[in-house]
């Protein structure tokens, strides 16, 4: 998708404003729920969030596994994305949680990272690496250095990044690829996570 563009500096695959923020994903929710209560209902849906007083992008399911969204929509697109942070800014919903991210090594080898909060330590497969991962309490920025744990899982060289696939349960902001990390001020405002000032 994005292997033909000029990547530098800050390169957004999810923004919950706008009018379609899931444009170029896809959504995966259980084929029947037999259920009618609210709190055990698998959706995918927008919803205002009154920590940040912004509309927010809302994963919810009692199975983390078969309700998530992934990036290309379609399957056999890859997003050839070269920049090697990837930052998703995110709410601990208290609930388990996983994210998932499918990169091309110098060996042209296809590796899967799953970070999720319910793991306690990382496990490393020929072609998936599967790691624990601390959510403080309300919104999150994660920083996953992806050319890091290429080298460090594999040995390789992080080439691209295939796709990403955000599974429930939590409330997403934005997910963006940057070529280095950049502190809270060098920050465009749009990518920054505003939090309401507390009155001391």
């Amino acid at each position: 998708m994005f292997k033909n563009t000029f990547q530098s500096g800050f390169l957004s695959i999810f923004y919950s404003i706008g009018n379609a923020p899931l444009q170029l994903w896809s959504e995966h929710l259980p084929a029947q729920q037999d259920s009618e209560d609210e709190t055990t209902q698998a959706h995918i849906t927008r919803v205002a969030d009154e920590q940040i007083s912004s509309t927010t992008l809302e994963i919810m399911s009692p199975n983390l596994a078969n309700t998530y969204i992934s990036c290309p929509h379609r399957l056999d697109r890859t997003l050839g994305i070269k920049l090697p942070y990837l930052v998703l800014l995110l709410k601990n919903m208290n609930r388990y949680f996983s994210f998932e991210v499918e990169i091309m090594d110098d060996k042209s080898e296809k590796r899967r990272f799953r970070a999720s909060n319910f793991q306690g330590t990382t496990r490393v497969k020929p072609y998936i690496t599967t790691m624990p991962m601390r959510l403080d309490p309300g919104w999150n920025q994660i920083t996953f250095d992806l050319a890091d744990y290429t080298k460090r899982a594999y040995g390789t060289q992080y080439v691209e990044t295939l796709r990403v696939t955000i599974h429930a349960n939590c409330r997403l902001r934005r997910i963006y690829f940057t070529e280095k990390l950049y502190s809270e001020s060098e920050l465009p405002p749009e990518f920054k996570l505003f939090l309401p000032i507390q009155n001391a």
